[in-house]
């Protein structure tokens, strides 16, 4: 790995952005660095068995705020958000543990916690 972040360091660097900000780099070094910097993260997966094998699940939950900011241009107050964020929230843990979405939003909240708590 060091081989490789040292052949990095010599090529030419590339071309500056015209706003200013960190220096760019090749694909293949960012790969070296997050490897060196992640070493002990990189295959988790391989001994934890509870580790996902990627972070799909994770992100499916942040794209639908994402696609709501993009349509809307952003939430009219921050209850607004808060409110999404919970009821989303809500629904993607319904889908994770295969709970009947309609059951699980009209059930009362003292329940749902309780089912939440025993569910993990």
């Amino acid at each position: 790995m060091q081989t490789g972040l040292v052949f990095h360091r010599s090529l030419p660097p590339l071309e500056k952005s015209k706003r200013g900000g960190r220096e760019k780099r090749r694909p293949g070094h960012n790969l070296l660095r997050r490897l060196r910097d992640f070493n002990m993260d990189v295959l988790r997966f391989a001994e934890d068995f509870a580790v996902p094998f990627t972070n799909n699940l994770a992100e499916q939950d942040i794209r639908m705020m994402k696609v709501r900011m993009k349509i809307s241009g952003s939430f009219r107050s921050a209850k607004e958000a808060q409110i999404f964020a919970t009821v989303r929230s809500i629904i993607s843990t319904t889908i994770k543990q295969a709970w009947n979405i309609l059951a699980t939003l009209s059930a009362k909240p003292d329940g749902l916690i309780q089912e939440l708590r025993t569910a993990g």
